[in-house]
């Protein structure tokens, strides 16, 4: 996988907390060529290429004079607003945005029909957050009307300049989150707009593992029609439209997409929702004919799961490992959390009677540390 890197300006700044005077950022420019083959079926190749992102009118004019340069001019919706954190971790994306057919004009001041589209992405590389901007360029000739933007890009050439502005912006802090069962969790999700906005449409749908996709809920502003629940409509108009799920099941798994559109953009945020459970781990012996020791996990999600078995000496030495461990089937809860066994057979030699220990060691994604438990003359206790 290629390593992108991020080079930084920073200036002095005595405005809003959090703002980032970065002035130029090295980004990847994610091209198209899109042709109909001689079947009629259309066909992409993308290509990668060294694009700088510069902000106001500032930056290293022998950097700029060699690349793919897109001015961004100042705008009310600066991505860089929204940038926290460490800033050596952002990873930046450009990439070109299709209005098919639409010749819808943007409507804050310079807006045309024929304008063209990119989005640009920052991502922190540790997680932080998810940013998207929509950029606006007016290409000094008009494309075709009679066919998608797609099949007629504007060429750009190794070391073009574009002229660029920032409409829109959505984002997320929350990429990824972690979650265990009976919580309740928000997934943050907000946007900004340039101008103010009569028609604007926000959903969040569901898109379960095993492809089923579930609408959660719809809000338009030009109707004033809500469906669903969990976004507060009156936080809408100022720009933040999270959803709180109220009890998290093994159902609640799976990737959250939320939506907005402003004619003629439509943008999404991705957020992974995983369900991890701990599991309660146990150590016991069965007075059987053939005694066993058990070491139990109960109630643990997601699946996979390791139990060793060791036996311990009083001589000092390290625990040894049992390869004798059989286990047994697992078990699964009607709330979809698991549950499984890992057990041996006791067949001391008579100088052992009475002054064995035993100890297990789970291990599973839920867990900060490995988990165990340790037996000795009937007694349990954690170390």
């Amino acid at each position: 996988m290629k390593t992108f890197s991020v080079l930084l300006c920073l200036i002095p700044y005595a405005g809003v907390l959090g703002f980032l005077q970065v002035q130029w950022l090295r980004c990847r420019l994610t091209d198209e060529y899109v042709w109909t083959n001689d079947e009629g079926h259309i066909e992409t190749n993308n290509s990668y290429r060294d694009a700088v992102l510069q902000f106001d009118n500032s930056g290293n004019s022998a950097l700029l004079s060699e690349s793919i340069t897109f001015h961004v001019a100042a705008s009310k919706v600066d991505m860089r607003k929204f940038v926290e954190g460490p800033v050596d971790q952002l990873q930046c994306d450009i990439h070109r945005y299709s209005k098919g057919m639409s010749r819808v004009r943007w409507p804050s001041l310079g807006g045309m029909g024929h304008d063209i589209w990119f989005t640009c992405t920052l991502r922190h590389t540790a997680g932080l957050f998810n940013i998207t901007s929509f950029l606006r360029v007016t290409p000094a000739t008009t494309m075709s009307a009679h066919q998608p933007d797609f099949l007629s890009w504007l060429t750009i050439g190794v070391k073009e300049q574009i002229s660029a502005s920032a409409v829109m912006v959505l984002m997320t802090r929350s990429p990824s989150v972690r979650v265990g069962l009976q919580k309740e969790t928000t997934l943050h999700c907000q946007f900004a707009v340039d101008h103010k906005v009569p028609h604007l449409t926000v959903e969040w749908h569901l898109q379960r593992h095993g492809g089923h996709r579930t609408k959660l809920f719809s809000y338009s502003s030009s109707s004033r029609q809500t469906e669903g629940s969990g976004v507060a409509v009156k936080g809408i108009a100022g720009g933040d439209a999270s959803l709180t799920v109220p009890i998290t099941k093994v159902s609640s798994e799976g990737t959250y997409v939320c939506s907005v559109r402003v004619p003629p953009l439509n943008g999404s945020v991705d957020i992974a929702l995983h369900i991890i459970e701990p599991p309660d781990v146990s150590l016991t012996t069965k007075e059987e004919q053939i005694p066993r020791v058990v070491c139990e996990a109960n109630g643990f999600y997601p699946l996979d799961v390791d139990i060793d078995l060791f036996k311990e000496t009083s001589s000092g030495q390290r625990p040894k490992k049992l390869g004798n461990v059989l286990h047994s089937s697992h078990i699964q809860h009607h709330d979809g959390t698991h549950s499984v066994a890992a057990f041996v057979q006791l067949r001391p030699s008579p100088q052992d009677l009475g002054c064995e220990t035993y100890s297990c060691r789970v291990s599973h994604v839920s867990l900060q540390a490995v988990t165990r438990r340790r037996f000795f003359n009937n007694t349990v206790r954690r170390r």
